[in-house]
């Protein structure tokens, strides 16, 4: 995160703070917008644990599940979602496909500071590619790395 905004990260957890929290939200609606969609946003801790959330008016109500379940699969593997697909098609990684959070859907980003994973990002409500383009926008947008 640039250092012109509120700090990424709490120094005594290491984890995403509200403040870059709700900057994210902002910034994936704004992204969203832009795109055509309207979305639910989530954001864990790097733990996985929820930290904030948001949903559009319009948005579908089971997209704030899918949203909350991208997060925590981001931050739980410390890996984008959309990379599951190739996971999951491996035999012996398949099974984890029964999860019932694990989310193989694009829209869903670790949160990355100074190269240490200190949350998840969750977005739902467009198309996964819609999803995973609000997700990098809004990332890129607050100086998050990317993976």
């Amino acid at each position: 995160m640039t250092t012109d905004t509120a700090p990424a990260m709490s120094s005594a957890d290491s984890s995403v703070t509200r403040a870059a929290a709700g900057a994210l939200i902002a910034a994936v609606h704004a992204a969203a917008a832009r795109i055509g969609f309207e979305a639910a946003v989530a954001v864990t801790d790097g733990g996985g644990h929820l930290k904030a959330f948001d949903r559009a008016d319009d948005a579908p109500f089971l997209t704030a599940e899918v949203a909350v379940d991208k997060a925590w699969t981001a931050a739980s593997f410390r890996t984008a979602t959309h990379v599951w697909n190739e996971y999951l098609a491996d035999r012996q990684v398949a099974p984890l496909g029964h999860h019932p959070r694990l989310m193989a859907v694009g829209g869903g980003y670790p949160i990355v500071a100074g190269g240490r994973c200190i949350g998840g990002l969750g977005i739902s409500g467009g198309t996964y590619e819609q999803d995973r383009q609000a997700a990098e926008a809004a990332l890129s947008s607050l100086g998050f790395d990317l993976p």
